[in-house]
């Protein structure tokens, strides 16, 4: 590993220290808690884009997240940097995403806008460092600062706010126990893992894009970043079958990024030449970075995804549904909390006030699955909200 990477033998420590593996670094360590805890085995039905029940070939957060590792456990790796930290991070990036991802997200930051709000990156955190109950001395995962500092501010420093926002009320509260210094920028294992999410994304999204016939190939193949992928298939492999073609035009977008992301990083870290972690922490500015060139190319591409794919008439008119599941359950679970499985009764009983009621119920329905939310909607309001879309 570089001077620069994160070495688990200098690592900053548990909140509640344990005894170390024999067998495994403490980020090693990290990254199988997260695989192991139950958020994570939910995500295998949470909407990436397309609710769970409309086909098993699409993406859920479980399989983004398992792309998102992969692509960042390469980048790493080729810049010298600890594979196993940046994994642990980008296995835990999407832990506190909603039913119905985005636009369960956005209906309970509406519905929790009187008790502080909705956050899903401090939501994970929230998840690994309290509600995941499974350990005898400890609630949470207690993984390392490091791995916790990734997961908040993966995106960047948290702190000095702008004028008028507040930080999320589960990650101010997380952090007045634990300081996870928000107002610098991660280690670069961490801005690796928020890169290859924005990798991740862009490539697959395309691919279900494509598979749900929202837009065609000849489409894409007019963005400039796509069509020189479309190009050389065509050049090397004529008169490939379409499936294949697409594969290989597709996987080629994918390594532009990724090798774009390579070369510009390491010019960056020769540049700042940080003669450890702390040093990329404050530098002030990010050291893995797309070029200049792809950071165009891409926000052509997620602006083409936005309005031919996220604002698509088919995928809006299930977001409005969704939106309505979400917008249902909350005000019932606040009128009746005993709707809430008895594992939850004992805190409901001890909440103090309508905004503790409101952060239990918040966390309850942000842990749901696209089935669960579902079927509980169904089951209490008598209403079958996706009948006549199936």
């Amino acid at each position: 590993m570089a001077i620069y990477a994160c070495d688990p033998q200098h690592a900053r420590g548990r909140r509640v220290p344990e005894e170390e593996s024999a067998f495994r670094s403490c980020f090693q360590r990290d990254r199988d808690r997260i695989i192991h805890s139950s958020a994570f085995r939910r995500l295998k039905h949470k909407t990436q884009v397309f609710v769970e029940h409309e086909g098993d070939f699409f993406r859920t957060r479980l399989t983004h997240s398992i792309e998102v590792a992969q692509v960042a456990r390469t980048m790493s790796n080729a810049l010298g940097l600890n594979t196993d930290l940046t994994e642990a991070v980008a296995l835990a990036h999407d832990l506190g995403h909603t039913p119905f991802g985005h636009t369960g997200e956005d209906a309970l930051h509406e519905l929790m806008a009187p008790y502080g709000g909705f956050d899903h990156n401090a939501q994970a955190l929230h998840i690994v460092s309290s509600l995941e109950r499974h350990y005898a001395e400890f609630d949470g995962l207690n993984l390392t600062w490091d791995t916790l500092e990734g997961i908040a501010k993966h995106n960047g420093p948290l702190l000095p706010l702008a004028e008028g926002e507040d930080l999320p009320v589960t990650l101010a509260e997380y952090n007045a126990r634990h300081d996870l210094e928000l107002h610098t920028h991660a280690s670069g294992e961490a801005q690796v893992a928020a890169l290859s999410d924005d990798i991740a994304y862009n490539n697959h999204d395309l691919q279900d894009g494509l598979r749900a016939g929202l837009f065609t190939e000849a489409e894409i193949a007019e963005l400039a970043l796509i069509g020189p992928a479309y190009a050389e298939v065509d050049r090397l492999y004529p008169g490939l079958d379409a499936y294949r073609r697409r594969h290989e035009a597709l996987r080629r977008v994918f390594g532009y990024m990724v090798s774009d992301v390579i070369d510009t990083s390491r010019a960056r870290l020769e540049a700042a030449a940080p003669d450890g972690p702390q040093a990329i922490r404050d530098l002030g500015r990010p050291v893995i970075a797309f070029s200049d060139d792809m950071w165009v190319q891409l926000k052509e591409i997620r602006s083409f995804l936005f309005r031919r794919m996220y604002r698509a008439p088919s995928v809006m008119e299930i977001r409005t549904k969704v939106t309505q599941v979400v917008y249902d359950l909350f005000p019932l679970f606040m009128a009746t909390p005993s709707l809430l499985p008895e594992r939850w009764h004992a805190e409901i009983a001890a909440a103090e006030d309508e905004t503790a009621l409101a952060r239990l119920v918040c966390d309850y329905i942000a842990g749901m699955t696209d089935r669960y939310a579902l079927q509980a909607h169904s089951r209490l309001m008598g209403v079958d909200i996706l009948h006549d879309v199936r």
